[in-house]
């Protein structure tokens, strides 16, 4: 059966949190699909990853054999994330903008799982695997909107997830939801729920069509 990755990066718990509630959406239409498939599940945001280090940036990069006792320590910390993104059949990861840009927990993910001769470079080990990242915004960054230049997530992601790494990248994008929360941005809780249930749907399908297209 088919395995999930399912990264969470919101500092916000459970219903409080719009991607998390999107990510769970679609997690919940993915194990309907595949009930005795396995899910390997991380929350960054309650059990974080190491920020990289220098033993386990120049570990990477040199033959186990020389290792270091705090080289080898870091680098297995390390390989256990880079296996967890190689043995996953399709990875779902919950990207909330903090600050234009995604959680310093998700990039310390990212700089431990990028490690260029294996996921990365001229023959990346998990490429083609499909990814689908639910990013998040309090207000709305889009095409033709004033805040469309400050756009770093999406951007960010497609570029590493995509570019370095070549994995198949589709997007999610639940807009506005600072709306219910700040007096300033009430005429927009239409457009965020909106938003957001636009973002449901489109969880539960994608999750739906990529299990059934693994099936296949």
């Amino acid at each position: 059966m088919a395995t999930l990755l399912h990264i969470d990066s919101s500092v916000m718990p459970g219903g409080a949190s719009a991607s998390r509630a999107v990510t769970d959406a679609f997690r919940k239409a993915w194990q309907d699909q595949h009930p005795a498939g396995t899910v390997i599940y991380r929350d960054l945001a309650t059990d974080p990853v190491p920020h990289i280090t220098a033993d386990a940036h120049t570990a990477g990069f040199a033959d186990p054999a020389t290792h270091t006792p705090e080289q080898a320590a870091a680098f297995a910390a390390r390989l256990e994330l880079i296996e967890e993104l190689e043995g996953a059949d399709a990875i779902l990861i919950g990207a909330p903008m903090y600050n234009y840009t995604i959680p310093s927990t998700l990039k310390a993910w990212l700089d431990n799982v990028v490690l260029f001769g294996r996921t990365g470079g001229e023959n990346p080990s998990a490429k083609g695997t499909p990814v689908t990242v639910v990013a998040s915004r309090g207000g709305s960054y889009a095409p033709g909107t004033p805040r469309e230049s400050f756009e770093f997530v999406q951007t960010y992601l497609k570029a590493l997830l995509e570019g370095a790494l070549a994995l198949e990248v589709d997007f999610i994008v639940p807009e506005m939801t600072m709306a219910p929360n700040n007096p300033a941005l009430v005429e927009f809780i239409p457009l965020f729920e909106a938003s957001r249930e636009q973002a449901l749907q489109a969880a539960e399908a994608k999750a739906k069509a990529l299990a059934e297209r693994l099936a296949a």
